[in-house]
């Protein structure tokens, strides 16, 4: 018998725009029917961080406050609404740093039970030239992962 998911970590990245809908279908199937608590997530490196908070006219924010810059971030706005419309409880988790060690770090942190992360699929070269924030993830997570892709 599986134990009932208590807390589901969305991971919410610069490129997730085109699969909102995805992402947010791909959580309301877990969560809804377990009653876990979804923890949206995003990481930002220091300079996506002050370019964004830059153009949300929040240009001397410090990197501790970054709940409130991911609070007026467009996608973390939109599943806030997709997860109060269904009646899912969530909450807004943020970090500044490293990617893949930031969705670890949270996922540690609210002890996910599940993971939900996005991608695209590249060639061989381009994953050993570039690395991939969703491969890292799927083999450092301290929990199961689910990989969302993007259609093509």
């Amino acid at each position: 018998m599986f134990e009932p998911l208590e807390t589901i970590l969305l991971t919410v990245g610069p490129n997730d725009e085109s699969r909102l809908d995805e992402l947010g279908e791909t959580v309301l199937q877990v969560a809804k029917p377990t009653g876990a608590t979804v923890v949206i997530t995003h990481v930002f490196t220091p300079d996506q961080f002050h370019d964004i908070a830059e153009e949300l006219g929040m240009p001397e924010i410090a990197e501790t406050e970054v709940d409130k810059v991911l609070e007026r971030h467009e996608s973390v706005r939109y599943f806030e609404r997709l997860f109060a419309d269904h009646g899912v409880d969530h909450e807004v988790k943020g970090v500044v740093g490293d990617i893949s060690d930031g969705i670890i770090g949270i996922a540690e942190e609210t002890e996910s039970d599940r993971v939900v992360v996005s991608g695209r699929t590249r060639s061989r070269v381009g994953k050993a030239v570039f690395g991939s924030t969703a491969q890292d993830v799927l083999l450092q997570s301290p929990c199961p992962v689910t990989f969302v892709k993007a259609k093509d």
